[in-house]
């Protein structure tokens, strides 16, 4: 086939050859290494038009809405889909008023790949945790590469798959965790890793979730009411169990419900784990042990513990991850003073007060202890940190930077940025695949553990089996509805 050329001779990037482009930029960005400019910063830098990826986005409503909007600073958006044509309209006309190029619009994911296989170079996933792997894995198998929102899979085989075929495509992969691309988490990992707090013996992790209903006020299904005329719940449930549409279930309450979302964990763990568990080097736990409150077969509990044994990177003892979700759950009943009535026992789940050193517990964050001194973030995302106790580490100076950084604090938008340029060759993504699958498998093996409380659960990560409890194991993989696969 002749190559088209460019006024001054040169081959265009367009076509076939464009796509060959971006096939051998994404694979050197697979393998490769940082690419930074001076003083170790990734720069926006300006593409023509014919050089841009073109994406199509699965999901404009909700934290899709804003994904969505923030690729277009960086690629092209030519595609979109969402199961309600509400947030389809809301986006289109939003692009009209931006001056945007209108993508093609659908609302089975399946169709848009169908019909724009040969016109999209990647694609980004941002719908309800229980559809991420078999939309993600669908568009890898197609050689697309891949934005999807955290908590990435629903189940813990998914976690494994996802990694399976990111690797076997050889695509570029990120996970939507956009703390990740702060400089204060990029910071906090390289002051843990050089060693400023010394040996880690052990990580505390707390969240302010739930903030959707689920037990102890939500522990059944919803009334059936009927479907919106805008949308199409048959997608909406992809290959979870047939369950009639209620308000309370989409488009948020989801998160609280075994069958769709992945609870408090799946929500912000790959946010509030993400700076320990980075800095820290960790892989996959040996052990798993939860206790909860007010368990039930509809919605994830009322509140929990979870705690975690992993291998130490550097050797010696095996260091202790807690996780504290559900502040001022209950642990049982007691009488009232006043009244003479039983009234819930209240707590706060936080970590144990003296690791914090006098200073005042944030609402979520992360405490990583180790045998020097603490790295305390008080906050979600791991964008601020401080070293514990504050008075030994007046003369702290933090290590020369070893990873990338962002010109601007734009986090979300760095995470698009930093996955389009690592397409087009140019760096590799931090949050990729085989880091984030690991980082989610840790997470979700905390849910199995809060169906089974008060177990210490036994995990080989070889055989992806507990070896100690076989109720456990049937919790890694659900059964997909009839019509539904990942192949």
């Amino acid at each position: 086939m002749k190559r088209r050329m460019t006024k001054d001779g040169k081959p265009r990037q367009d076509g076939a050859n464009r796509r060959d482009f971006l096939k051998y930029s994404a694979l050197a960005a697979g393998y490769g290494v940082w690419v930074a400019t001076e003083k170790n910063e990734v720069a926006l830098a300006q593409q023509a038009a014919n050089d841009r990826v073109n994406v199509a986005w699965v999901g404009v409503g909700g934290k899709g809405d804003s994904d969505s909007s923030q690729v277009t600073k960086f690629a092209n958006l030519v595609a979109i889909c969402d199961v309600d044509e509400d947030h389809t309209n809301k986006k289109l006309d939003e692009l009209k008023k931006a001056g945007k190029p209108a993508p093609k619009v659908f609302n089975d994911w399946r169709k848009m790949l169908d019909e724009m296989g040969k016109e999209i170079d990647a694609c980004g996933v941002s719908i309800p945790d229980h559809n991420h792997a078999i939309v993600t894995i669908h568009a890898m198998k197609l050689g697309k590469h891949v934005y999807t929102q955290k908590p990435l899979t629903h189940t813990v085989a998914e976690a494994r798959m996802m990694r399976e075929v990111a690797n076997e495509m050889k695509i570029v992969s990120q996970m939507g965790n956009q703390g990740t691309a702060t400089p204060g988490l990029r910071s906090g990992v390289e002051a843990i890793q050089a060693g400023a707090i010394g040996n880690v013996k052990e990580i505390h992790i707390w969240t302010n979730r739930p903030i959707w209903p689920q037990a102890p006020k939500l522990m059944k299904w919803p009334q059936a009411e009927s479907v919106p005329s805008t949308m199409n719940w048959d997608v909406w449930l992809g290959p979870a169990p047939e369950t009639p549409y209620n308000h309370e279930i989409a488009p948020f309450n989801w998160r609280g419900y075994w069958r769709f979302g992945t609870g408090a964990m799946g929500d912000m763990g790959c946010h509030t784990c993400n700076l320990p568990y980075m800095g820290t080097e960790l892989t996959e736990p040996t052990k798993v042990k939860a206790v909860c409150a007010d368990l039930n077969p509809v919605t994830y509990p009322a509140w929990a513990t979870v705690e975690y044994e992993f291998p130490n990177p550097k050797g010696g003892d095996p260091i202790k991850v807690f996780w504290y979700e559900g502040h001022f759950g209950y642990v049982n009943m007691k009488k009232d003073r006043k009244t003479g009535e039983m009234v819930p026992d209240m707590i706060q789940n936080l970590p144990p007060t003296p690791l914090f050193h006098g200073v005042k517990p944030s609402d979520s964050g992360s405490l990583t202890v180790g045998d020097k001194g603490t790295l305390y973030s008080p906050q979600d995302y791991g964008g601020s940190w401080m070293l514990l106790p504050k008075e030994k580490f007046e003369d702290f100076k933090k290590p020369e930077p070893s990873l990338p950084r962002f010109k601007g604090n734009r986090e979300d938008d760095n995470m698009k940025l930093e996955w389009i340029n690592a397409i087009k060759g140019e760096g590799k993504t931090l949050s990729n695949f085989n880091y984030a699958s690991r980082l989610v498998e840790f997470i979700l093996l905390g849910n199995v553990a809060n169906r089974n409380p008060g177990d210490m659960l036994e995990w080989d990560t070889k055989e992806m089996k507990f070896t100690n409890n076989e109720a456990a194991n049937k919790l890694l993989k659900v059964e997909y509805r009839d019509g539904w696969s990942l192949t």
